[in-house]
């Protein structure tokens, strides 16, 4: 094919592309919207394969991992379902789990598994238990917080919102709950992890502006989380 040629064909494909991601658009959103994974499979032979394996091995064994390192144990003790201390190495540990649900939900879209759904729904039970009556969820906090401070993190101030926003990863946690509500919600249809993410949100909404906290993430992932909520709600604030 002659450089004329394969310019057509590049031309083509971007308008295949971008016509391809427009549909009903959001009220003050992109022009251009993406398609939802919801709309999308796989069939072919190079993706296909790997998206199963990633079904079958990846996500059990991640899962596993978060089960091994105490990092679905702090949900429990942070929702007064066990006892003990924080577990874990950092304060961004929370997000490990909310980003494998995330992944589990995109799964489950592909290849339904009911027996991974429930695992979801007992997971998301014991997020909702160490979710704080305003809706804050930092499980370090809050498991700190029951052993008169001892064991918060050196990278997290004894306020919320407080110090290093960039280091306590307090919203970086938050983002990634948010993307993994949206997930769920798209692929079960089920508000439960939703409701949750949207709890914590008006938290944020509420103790963050110009005459209230006035703090920068570390990581842009509360912003995106924060665009898919609106995707997904379209709740303004």
């Amino acid at each position: 094919m002659n450089s004329s040629g394969k310019f057509l064909l590049a031309v083509t494909t971007c308008t295949l592309v971008f016509t391809g991601c427009t549909g009903k658009k959001t009220s003050a959103d992109y022009p251009i919207q993406p398609v939802s994974f919801t709309s999308v499979k796989l069939t072919d032979n190079f993706w296909a394969p790997r998206i199963r394996k990633n079904a079958t091995v990846t996500i059990p064994i991640a899962f596993s991992y978060c089960e091994s390192t105490g990092r679905v144990h702090n949900f429990e003790v942070a929702g007064g379902l066990d006892t003990g201390r924080f577990v874990g190495q950092f304060p961004f540990d929370d997000s490990d789990v909310y980003k494998i649900i995330e992944g589990a939900s995109y799964s489950l879209q592909t290849f339904p598994d009911p027996n991974l759904e429930a695992y979801l729904d007992t997971l998301i039970y014991k997020i909702g238990m160490a979710q704080e009556d305003d809706g804050y969820l930092y499980t370090n906090r809050t498991i700190a917080e029951m052993h008169g401070g001892k064991g918060l993190h050196g990278w997290a101030s004894p306020n919320r919102w407080e110090m290093d926003s960039v280091l306590s990863h307090e919203l970086y946690n938050l983002g990634h709950l948010y993307e993994a509500a949206a997930a769920h919600y798209q692929a079960t249809g089920k508000r439960t992890l939703l409701d949750i993410a949207l709890k914590s949100a008006d938290l944020v909404n509420k103790d963050f502006g110009w005459d209230r906290v006035k703090v920068y993430p570390g990581h842009q992932v509360i912003e995106m989380g924060l665009v898919k909520l609106y995707r997904v709600t379209g709740e303004k604030k």
